[in-house]
């Protein structure tokens, strides 16, 4: 039955296999379930819900990933696209989390629609290269950012807008105590390096008495009700210039997000084909923007390609069934939200500054001697932590990028969408900063 499904004996794979590939995407991926309800939690939503609709968000989009595409790769809440829901769209633009939600949902709503029409391509082709391993970087910067500053390892300062954190602070030992850790454990290449570095910091938090013990390990999963449905009933909110920017801005950093990422797993996985196809690509597609949807509707931000997904890849996954297990091993650990009691920002900050090296990797990619390419690409890179704004520093380069090739007259190479994005991000900047 197995094997008619998923095609195990074509694939040269075998159920052991596929399951201990899911347990190894699974550790390294697990700590998306104490980050994520963080992250979502300084937009205002509970974090016990959050933790509860992580858990099940990833679970539902995994099995779709697996059985619509048959692909080894996991589908979670991506923190680029949830540091943008919670720090720029709540926090920043002052925007309830409900109406954020209702933001991602029309977002994913447009993203099936272009996906069926084939369009989803065609936009991600046009957007030059260099600029989209910019993005990337840019979000790693940004998310790193995130991190130090959770970890309070930077802190405000009047005088020159940030400084280092006070080494008087115990919250500063902790964080760096973790990050310590961590890299260490990436140095050396151990499997679910990041998760198992959240719960040594944790275990230092609690052994110097900064974080207080939990008062059981397993229980009950939070009720999903404080979010569930949320983004549906306001759909109406979504009426305003800025919010119609917003949903437009979650459509593109869930482009640059997922295709990159995706492309990249099938390549590691050896799903491409001679000629450099990826079969079932347009499956691929359609499943992740489907789990958009789903994890709107439960009250998450954007779900997307997870690259924790190459841990297991590397471990000789190579079909859907290896998806299908790292879900079903997300609902089984939704009995574990007592934890989230002593996994606080400054036990996930180390893991926040970690995926954002690893995100950051794509600067070696950028044509760095080209000026007219590495102009908005600098741009972007920079201007998202600096402006505290993904869709910021992603307007900035946009805009910049056909002016430097107009200018170098190389305007025939820039595509008539990029054209279309500089005047619609001109208009963005127009609507949100005057």
């Amino acid at each position: 039955m197995l094997d008619k499904v998923f095609k195990l004996k074509e694939a040269n794979t075998t159920v052991s296999r596929e399951l201990v590939a899911a347990l190894t995407t699974f550790v390294s991926l697990s700590y998306i379930l104490f980050v994520n309800p963080n992250i979502l939690h300084a937009a205002g939503i509970p974090a016990g819900a959050a933790f509860t609709v992580t858990a099940i968000a990833t679970a539902v989009g995994c099995f779709i990933m697996g059985l619509v595409a048959n692909y080894p790769i996991a589908l979670a809440p991506t923190l680029g696209s949830g540091a943008f829901f919670a720090y720029n769209v709540c926090v920043g633009m002052h925007i309830k989390w409900q109406t954020a939600l209702a933001s991602v949902l029309v977002a994913s709503i447009l993203f099936v629609l272009i996906t069926a029409l084939h369009l989803r391509e065609l936009v991600v082709d046009a957007i030059p290269q260099d600029l989209k391993y910019a993005i990337s970087a840019g979000i790693g910067l940004f998310i790193a950012f995130i991190g130090l500053q959770n970890g309070k390892l930077i802190v405000n300062s009047d005088s020159s807008l940030v400084t280092l954190g006070k080494f008087s602070s115990p919250a500063v030992w902790i964080s760096l105590f973790g990050l310590l850790i961590t890299v260490i454990l990436m140095a050396m290449n151990v499997p679910g390096s990041i998760f198992i570095g959240m719960i040594i910091t944790a275990i230092f938090g609690i052994a110097i008495g900064q974080i207080p013990l939990p008062h059981g390990f397993i229980s009950t999963p939070p009720s999903i009700a404080p979010t569930f449905g949320q983004a549906v009933l306001h759909l109406k909110d979504i009426n305003t210039p800025q919010l119609f920017m917003v949903v437009l801005t979650f459509l593109l950093v869930t482009f640059f997000d997922t295709a990159g990422t995706l492309i990249g797993m099938t390549e590691q996985a050896g799903l491409v084909d001679a000629n450099g196809k990826i079969p079932r690509i347009g499956r691929a597609f359609a499943a992740d923007s489907t789990a958009m949807i789903e994890g709107a509707v439960l009250g998450t931000a954007p779900l997307g390609t997870s690259v924790e997904s190459s841990a297991g890849i590397a471990m000789g996954g190579k079909t859907g069934l290896t998806a299908m297990f790292i879900g079903i091993f997300f609902l089984i650990s939704m009995i574990f939200s007592p934890l989230l009691a002593v996994i606080p920002t400054t036990v996930t900050a180390p893991a926040l500054i970690i995926v954002g090296v690893l995100m950051a990797s794509n600067l070696k990619k950028i044509d760095w001697d080209k000026f007219e390419v590495a102009f908005p690409a600098f741009l972007i890179v920079v201007g998202m932590p600096l402006t505290y704004s993904i869709s910021d520093g992603l307007a900035l380069g946009m805009i910049a990028y056909p002016i430097t090739m107009l200018a170098t007259k190389r305007y025939k190479e820039v595509s008539v969408m990029m054209y279309i994005l500089f005047f619609i991000f001109i208009g963005f900047f127009l609507i949100t900063n005057l």
